[in-house]
C-alpha cells in the first residue's frame, strides 16, 4: 500500500512555465490590438463587438463539449420515446435479427455449447447485445471439448425463441437448449445451492426434492437394493457414481440407487458433481427427521400429536396394523390384507417421501399419512385406526400433506383408492381443489391439481418451449402409437423394479 505522504501529485513545471509564458503572450497581443484599435473613431465598438463574440465562441465550445463528451449515452431506440420509423430500416451493423428492447421484458434460460477457443463467448455475447438481450447470469460448465455457458437472460417479449436459437447457431452455438425461466432463477447459484444443503441437512426427505430443484425439470427414482417381498433386486452403482449423458446413478446411502434422468439435456460433470456432494452429505448425517410437533384437540376434547414419522417408528405402526380390521387394511392396502405388515419399512423411509403419524396423549400411534414422491408426480395415503375413524383425523392429515406437497413445489397430487371408500372420497373434496376422477375395474384414482389453470397452461408452454424440435415430434409420434390407457394401468410395476410405496396396490389395485 502508498501512505497519503508518498502518494503526492507530480509538480508539472514544464506545463505551468508554458501556460505563465501563454498567459503574458496573450497580455501583450491584447495591449497591441487595443492600442491599434483604441486610436480609431471606431474602435470601442469594435472592442465591444469582439468581446461578445468571444463571450458567444467560449458558450458554444461549453456547450458542444458537455454534449458529446461528458453527457450520459443516449436511449436505445424505443425504450422509452416512439420506436423509430420503419422506413429507416435497421441501423448499420445492426443484422437482420436486431430487435428493439419494446419496454416489456421475459427471462430466459438458455444452455449451448461453444468452442474453447480464444473469442468463442465474446462473439456469443455480441449477438446477445445486438439483439438488445441483458445477461443477468451465467455460469460455465468446462467439457473435454467445448464448453457449456449456461446463461440467464432478459429480453424483450417480442424476441421469438426461434429467432434467439437461429442467432445463437449462427454465432458458434451447438445444442442449444432454452425455456422461459421465472422470479425463482435469480437467485445466484452459489446462494441456491447452499440452501438445498441447508434443506438436506434438516431432512433427508429433502435429498430427491433438492436433487430435482438443483438439475432443473428431471425424473427421479429411488431404486432400492432389496425389494419389499425381501428379494434382491440387483440395483447397485459405484461410490463414485456414474454418469451416462442424460442419466445419472448414485448410490443411495439407505441402500440401492438413486436414478436422475432427463432425456431433454445431458448433464455436465459439473452438474454430476455437485448432485454427488449433496448425497454424500447426506450420507455422512444419517437418517434424520424434524422433531416438530403439533398439539390438536378433537371436537370430543381428547388430544392427539401430529409429527413426522421414520423407521424408527415401525413397531408401533406394525402394533396399529394388528388394531385395524382386514376391510380399513383392505381399503388402504388394495390388496392381500396379510402382505401389508412388510410394506411399512418401505412406507416409512424418508428416501420415498415423508409420513406424519397421529399419536394418543399415551403415546399410541392410530394413524399414518404418507406424501409418497413417485417419479414426476406425487401419491397420498391414508390409513387411520377402526375406532378413531369419522373424527376428523383424515381431512388433518390429508391437509398437511397437501401443505407438503405444496412446499415442495409439486403441482399436484393424487389417491389411489376403492370406489367404496366414502371417507377417502370426502376428504379429498373437502381440500376445495379441482379434481380429476378416474376409475377402472372398482379401482378409483383422484387428482387434486394443486396450482390454477393459468399456471398450468405457463408451465406446459415454457416445457414445449424447451424441449428440441426433435424430441416434441417423436414425443406426438409415440402419443399417436400408444393406445389410451388410465392412469392406475400406466403406474403399476412388480416388486423387483418398482419404488413406488403404496404397498400391495403395485401389485394388485393399479392392475
Amino acid at each position: 500500500m502508498t501512505s497519503s505522504k508518498t502518494a503526492r501529485r507530480p509538480h508539472h513545471w514544464r506545463r505551468d512555465l508554458i501556460e505563465l509564458a501563454a498567459l503574458f503572450t496573450a497580455v501583450a497581443v491584447a495591449d497591441a490590438i487595443a492600442n491599434l484599435i483604441g486610436h480609431q473613431p471606431d474602435g470601442p465598438y469594435l472592442l465591444i463587438a469582439s468581446a461578445v463574440a468571444l463571450v458567444a465562441t467560449a458558450a458554444f465550445h461549453t456547450w458542444w463539449a458537455r454534449r458529446h463528451s461528458n453527457a450520459p449515452p443516449p436511449e436505445e431506440p424505443g425504450a422509452s420515446g416512439p420506436a423509430p420509423d420503419a422506413s429507416t430500416g435497421p441501423a448499420a451493423g445492426s443484422g437482420s435479427g436486431s430487435v428493439g428492447v419494446a419496454g416489456e421484458t421475459v427471462l430466459w434460460r438458455m444452455r449451448t455449447t461453444v468452442r474453447d477457443a480464444p473469442g468463442s463467448l465474446a462473439a456469443l455475447c455480441l449477438v446477445l447485445a445486438r439483439l438488445r438481450i441483458d445477461i443477468l447470469t451465467l455460469q460455465t460448465h468446462p467439457l473435454a471439448e467445448g464448453t457449456v455457458d449456461e446463461f440467464l437472460l432478459r429480453a424483450p417479449a417480442s424476441l421469438p425463441a426461434q429467432e434467439l436459437t437461429r442467432q445463437i447457431a449462427a454465432s458458434g452455438g451447438t445444442s442449444t437448449w432454452i425455456e422461459r425461466a421465472d422470479a425463482h432463477d435469480l437467485v445466484d447459484t452459489p446462494t441456491r445451492v447452499l440452501s438445498l444443503a441447508t434443506r438436506t441437512a434438516l431432512d433427508a426427505a429433502e435429498l430427491p426434492l433438492a436433487l430435482r430443484q438443483l438439475l432443473g425439470r428431471c425424473t427421479i427414482h429411488s431404486l432400492p437394493a432389496v425389494s419389499i417381498t425381501g428379494r434382491p433386486t440387483g440395483q447397485s452403482a459405484p461410490v463414485e457414481g456414474v454418469l451416462e449423458e442424460t442419466v445419472m446413478r448414485l448410490r443411495d446411502p439407505s441402500g440401492g440407487v438413486i436414478s436422475v434422468e432427463r432425456p431433454y439435456l445431458p448433464f455436465t460433470p459439473t452438474e454430476f458433481a455437485r448432485a454427488r456432494a449433496l448425497v454424500e452429505l447426506d450420507a455422512r448425517l444419517g437418517p434424520r427427521v424434524p422433531r416438530s410437533t403439533d398439539i390438536l384437540t378433537l371436537p370430543e376434547g381428547n388430544e392427539i400429536t401430529v409429527r413426522r414419522a421414520d423407521r424408527g417408528d415401525l413397531a408401533a405402526a406394525r402394533a396399529m396394523h394388528d388394531r385395524c380390521s382386514p376391510d380399513t387394511l383392505g381399503l388402504r392396502y388394495h390388496g392381500p390384507v396379510g402382505d401389508a405388515d412388510r410394506y411399512l419399512d418401505h412406507l416409512l423411509s424418508p428416501r420415498f417421501g415423508r409420513t406424519l403419524a397421529v399419536q394418543t396423549a399415551s403415546g399410541k400411534l392410530v394413524a399414518l399419512g404418507h406424501l409418497l414422491w413417485d417419479g414426476d408426480e406425487t401419491e397420498v395415503a391414508l390409513l387411520v385406526e377402526d375406532d378413531w375413524q369419522r373424527r376428523g383425523i383424515g381431512s388433518e392429515l390429508l391437509g398437511r400433506l397437501v401443505q407438503l406437497a405444496r412446499e415442495a413445489g409439486c403441482d399436484s397430487v393424487y389417491a389411489v383408492t376403492q370406489s367404496r371408500n366414502t371417507g377417502m372420497v370426502a376428504a379429498m373434496r373437502a381440500l376445495e381443489l379441482p379434481l380429476d376422477y378416474q376409475i377402472e375395474e372398482g379401482t378409483l384414482v383422484i387428482t387434486a391439481r394443486l396450482t390454477s389453470a393459468t399456471e398450468t397452461q405457463q408451465m406446459e408452454t415454457r416445457q414445449t418451449e424447451s424441449r428440441p424440435t426433435e424430441t416434441r415430434a417423436a414425443e406426438t409420434r409415440q402419443t399417436q402409437t400408444r393406445p389410451l390407457e388410465t392412469r392406475a394401468a400406466e403406474t403399476r410395476a412388480t416388486d423387483e423394479r418398482t419404488v413406488r410405496p403404496s404397498g400391495p396396490a403395485a401389485e394388485g389395485a393399479r392392475r
